[in-house]
């Protein structure tokens, strides 16, 4: 849906006594969102945003979708994707900042279900939809560089929100700044994870996915587990002590009601600007070393693993394909090759592959195209997922999909959904995956799953 209006208003606070979790704590309302990051200069990490109190939710699976807007619910079993192209405001006009009121939510991993055939879904145990859309009207914007909040609020249907409505939302959150901060409980509760798979079970999955690499039907493939823990505490807590030991570039706080989803992601699904399209592979793992000189060897010998830049390679070789099948001729670019990128617990090997879409391409296309990454799936994609689907017991869910925003500028900034933590009926949960190729070892592939999955398993440590 094409809107051609530039109807908002906003409100620029100097910021420089305020955090993204104080104010976070301080604005009341319904299905609040958080999104920051650590990396907090110009080019990476500038923003953090908070939205609050949506106007519209989408819902979908594999049957159909439920979207609600203005007290009235539309059900229907057509495919969820194409109801959100439908739905989704989409600007003529030339905004501030990349979100600027729009869509807010997740994307499963079973949500490329519904553009290639894979199979037959896995057991549904966590009972989640594959999409959970909010539509918001009404945000906080953080600008850490000039050290500056803006809070706006923005006609996004284009259905007559007057001037004086949106005044009214700004003063109505720049009161609670000031006057409604109440600082939840820092403590939160035991976690005890235990995995969904013992691990000579995984061994043996890896050993038989190794098998259909020796038969030539992959060349890699990415295996994953779940760790469970019963949790009882304060969700927000959490997320505060998790953002705090394992920072990254994606750290979000999701409430969406009868769950919450809270994380620190490092890669990047696919990120959209004015066009311009980017994707970031990471394949490529190690454990941190407890000195400098043993941190640096690590990261050399990672980068002469024969095993790890092969994967990477594919891996690279997987994104520019997806990019491909959407950017003008000539514009994909391969502009990082092989970085080493540190994180608390461990670090990765990173690329980045960048393109220009083409005029008939909407932003829900470039979604379609990149999901799953094929840093969680193998290679080829589609056959890999095949085989995950034969081969992990249940139903992925948001693990490997995408959380993040589609904004009503048209620019979309999506996380790939690992280091991602579900907390539902009183359980945590923690997915991580290790990717398998011809010369894997299978214990060093479970323990691989360990070491990703440890920021969230350990974060009290």
């Amino acid at each position: 849906m094409t809107v051609e209006l530039r109807k908002f208003a906003m409100k620029a606070l100097q910021g420089d006594m305020m955090t993204p979790i104080s104010v976070y704590q301080s604005i009341k309302g319904e299905h609040k969102m958080l999104f920051e990051s650590s990396a907090k200069h110009e080019e990476s990490g500038r923003y953090s945003f908070i939205a609050v109190n949506p106007i519209a939710e989408l819902i979908g699976d594999r049957d159909g979708y439920s979207f609600t807007k203005g007290g009235e619910t539309e059900k229907s079993s057509d495919n969820v994707l194409e109801k959100l192209k439908q739905v989704m405001p989409l600007h003529k006009a030339q905004y501030p900042f990349a979100f600027f009121g729009g869509a807010i939510g997740f994307f499963g991993y079973e949500t490329a279900f519904y553009t290639e055939k894979i199979g037959e879904y896995l057991q549904d145990d966590l009972e989640m939809p594959d999409v959970h859309i909010f539509f918001y009207d009404t945000f906080i914007v953080f600008d850490h560089l000039k050290q500056e909040i803006t809070l706006a609020a923005i006609d996004l249907f284009d259905e007559g929100r007057s001037p004086e409505a949106m005044e009214l939302a700004i003063s109505t959150m720049k009161e609670q700044l000031y006057t409604g901060t109440t600082f939840d409980d820092p403590t939160f509760g035991k976690l005890d994870f235990s995995p969904m798979i013992a691990k000579e079970n995984f061994v043996a999955l890896v050993e038989r996915a190794k098998q259909h690499i020796r038969k030539g039907d992959i060349f890699q493939i990415v295996l994953s587990q779940r760790f469970t823990s019963p949790y009882k505490g304060n969700p927000f807590a959490l997320y505060r002590q998790l953002r705090t030991s394992n920072p990254s570039p994606y750290m979000f706080y999701m409430d969406f009601g009868t769950y919450t989803i809270l994380g620190t992601s490092p890669e990047s699904l696919v990120k959209v600007k004015d066009r311009k399209v980017t994707t970031n592979p990471i394949a490529g793992t190690k454990p941190r070393g407890k000195t400098v000189e043993q941190d640096n060897a690590i990261a050399e010998g990672l980068l002469n693993d024969e095993k790890e830049i092969a994967e990477h390679r594919m891996l690279v070789d997987l994104g520019r394909n997806d990019l491909g099948r959407l950017a003008k001729v000539g514009s994909v670019k391969l502009i990082k090759y092989m970085n080493i990128e540190r994180y608390k617990h461990v670090m990765h090997i990173v690329s980045e592959v960048i393109g220009e879409l083409r005029d008939d391409v909407h932003v829900l296309d470039v979604l379609r195209a990149c999901l799953p990454a094929g840093t969680v799936s193998g290679a080829p994609k589609i056959r890999a997922m095949q085989l995950i689907n034969e081969l992990e017991p249940v139903k992925r869910g948001i693990y490997a999909g995408a959380v993040g925003y589609i904004s009503a500028t048209g620019d979309m900034d999506l996380a790939l959904a690992i280091r991602t933590m579900i907390i539902k009926d009183h359980r945590a949960h923690v997915q991580a995956g290790a990717g398998i190729v011809y010369d894997s070892v299978p214990l060093s592939e479970y323990e691989e799953t360990l070491n990703k999955a440890r920021a969230l398993l350990e974060v009290k440590k």
